[in-house]
């Protein structure tokens, strides 16, 4: 198992139980003490854990946290996949799409090779490096200016201009968190505020978001539930999240994460 699968079952299993033992992962992880303690050591760094003795324990987190681009990465890996691959499904050739920052959104990114003659706003470097890399002729890449945040997002009066003379078809939105009463969130008030001219930007509106973005509130609303054409997310959201959503938002889909709550043959 890579290091990076390992982190990710660690913040996973932290997520869960609030906490976790060395000697646990040890023999969970199938891996020595040291590389347990060093990919402990890796994620305190982050601020995705915070280590105590023997051990660690979630993070507490506040509605103005906001975890870097790699501390996210590590996050719901086999989820992103899976939504970012349905999400793909929604975009048809010749159109004109915006991509918000994020990881989902990157992820989202590297589903749309196959996809011929498409023009991509995006404020997210990364995202706009992954798109090009792709060496596809017939597509255009547009790059926001502004201010770069932890999370690598473009934000700012210089991107929010750029943003407000544009028509997009859809756009695609990672958010920070998703809650009934505050709607879609981020820990960013720039960010917010970007994010905001790329909705209004947009034809339609498409939310990527994972199941544990569910009940998380960023300081600052993008845009309330009801603003949502569609909502991606997976099979792992509860079943109260479901019942809200299913009111609230245009669509909601549930990808199917493989080998999520199945049986073995």
């Amino acid at each position: 198992m890579l290091a990076r699968q390992r982190q990710a079952v660690i913040i996973e299993e932290v997520r869960r139980t609030g906490a976790v033992r060395v000697s646990d992962l040890v023999v969970r992880l199938g891996v020595s003490d040291m590389t347990v303690r060093r990919d402990l050591d890796v994620l305190a760094a982050r601020g995705l854990v915070e280590k105590v003795y023997g051990g660690a324990t979630s993070v507490v987190g506040r509605s103005t946290d906001e975890p870097g681009f790699e501390a996210k990465s590590v996050r719901q890996l086999p989820e992103k996949e899976a939504i970012a691959a349905a999400a793909a499904g929604l975009v048809r050739p010749g159109t004109a799409i915006g991509l918000s920052a994020g990881t989902t959104t990157w992820t989202l990114a590297r589903f749309l090779d196959d996809i011929p003659d498409l023009t991509v706003v995006t404020n997210s470097i990364r995202v706009a490096d992954v798109l090009q890399q792709s060496g596809r002729t017939d597509r255009t890449v547009v790059l926001t200016g502004g201010v770069r945040t932890p999370s690598d997002a473009l934000v700012g009066p210089v991107a929010v201009q750029a943003l407000r003379s544009l028509h997009l078809d859809v756009v695609f939105l990672g958010v920070h968190g998703m809650a009934e009463r505050s709607g879609f969130t981020t820990p960013n008030l720039n960010e917010s505020e970007t994010d905001r001219a790329l909705v209004d930007a947009a034809g339609r509106v498409v939310v990527v978001a994972d199941h544990e973005k569910w009940g998380t509130v960023g300081i600052s609303t993008i845009a309330d539930l009801d603003e949502a054409h569609v909502l991606v997310t997976d099979e792992g959201l509860p079943d109260d999240a479901r019942a809200i959503l299913s009111e609230q938002v245009g669509e909601l889909v549930l990808a199917h994460v493989p080998g999520s709550g199945e049986e073995l043959a």
